[in-house]
């Protein structure tokens, strides 16, 4: 039996049958990685009853690069839309009692749907299952998923709002389309703000304890677009304000959203200085003023307006001398994590 980790079950359970299994793979001008996602989908020691690919808009040979698959795979094209409105979509279509999601750069360990199964047979009450996951940096094993974000057991309704610990998911189809799917007015951390909805309905989530899943992190996307996450952090929590929650969540949601927001002012303070921007003091001193910002950030925020171009050099030679910056996603060093 592998190692399940979930809460514990509120009342006795009986292990029920085992579920079907739709992989849901949202694609959009991936078809230098479709493939190799594609055949890890296909190769499941168990098979899924539908592997349903949603092509949100490609204008870079997708289509053509799936067509030897014919039938083995349900092909939909769509006009740009977005990941949400693509997994959406294929969510009702499927058939399929549970839903797994798969990025098209990522790919399956071939006994992924299979440990889903067995997880989904001994906790009959779950409502989203997931493994572990390997992550990988130019085919390169680098660590595993729990090693920063460890799965909680406990109050995942309130763990959620600190950090996103479930990624790469099978949902309930049924639940997930009751709940309104994913908001497809959101173009980054969908999938965050759909999980917190989730857990906030009732929904509990369970964990295989196996890295059955590569997630792919590409070096030139480290940075690129890395404010904007910071930013749409805040935006889903604040999302998160209009759900029913009791005063204990709602009391830990603002202490993490207001974390949130002091990492993002110095993140933004952070670029004006190292971009010798116009904007660095003003940055620098919304630091300084801002509300439960420790007093040693507010002493350097204070520095930084004062003297910008110091302060801009200082950044410089401790992300040189540390490889780590707010501006970018560290990746984590575990060479003794292999496969």
């Amino acid at each position: 039996m592998r190692k399940i980790v979930a809460p514990p079950s509120v009342r006795a359970l009986e292990p029920g049958p085992a579920p079907t299994f739709a992989i849901l793979i949202a694609t959009y001008q991936a078809a230098a990685t479709i493939v190799e996602c594609v055949e890890s989908a296909l190769a499941q020691t168990l098979p899924a009853q539908e592997v349903i690919v949603i092509d949100d808009g490609s204008t870079d040979g997708t289509e053509g690069a799936l067509a030897p698959y014919g039938s083995s795979i349900t092909y939909i094209k769509q006009e740009n839309r977005g990941k949400a409105a693509a997994i959406n979509r294929g969510a009702r279509l499927s058939t399929a009692e549970f839903v797994s999601i798969l990025d098209a750069d990522d790919v399956y360990e071939p006994e992924r749907l299979a440990a889903l199964s067995e997880l989904a047979a001994a906790r009959p009450d779950l409502d989203i299952l997931m493994t572990d996951a390997y992550l990988e940096v130019e085919n390169e094993i680098v660590g595993r998923f729990s090693d920063r974000t460890p799965f909680a057991t406990a109050k995942q309704s309130v763990a959620i709002f600190e950090d996103c610990y479930i990624a790469w998911p099978a949902l309930r189809r049924t639940t997930l389309i009751t709940q309104g799917g994913f908001d497809e007015s959101l173009r980054i951390a969908q999938d965050w703000e759909c999980w917190i909805r989730l857990l906030h309905s009732g929904c509990v989530a369970g964990l295989v304890d196996e890295p059955l899943l590569r997630y792919r992190i590409g070096r030139t996307s480290l940075s690129s677009d890395r404010m904007n996450a910071l930013r749409s952090r805040v935006h889903i929590l604040e999302l998160a304000s209009v759900l029913d929650l009791s005063p204990d969540e709602r009391r830990a949601l603002e202490h993490f959203l207001a974390r949130r927001k002091q990492r993002l002012l110095v993140a933004e303070a952070e670029q004006a200085l190292r971009g010798h921007d116009s904007e660095a003091r003003r940055r620098s001193i919304a630091v300084a003023l801002a509300a439960g910002m420790p007093i040693a950030a507010r002493l350097k925020a204070l520095a930084a307006a004062v003297a910008p171009r110091a302060a801009a050099r200082r950044l410089a030679a401790i992300e040189a001398r540390t490889g780590h910056s707010r501006l970018e996603r560290s990746i984590p060093s575990n060479p003794s994590a292999r496969p």
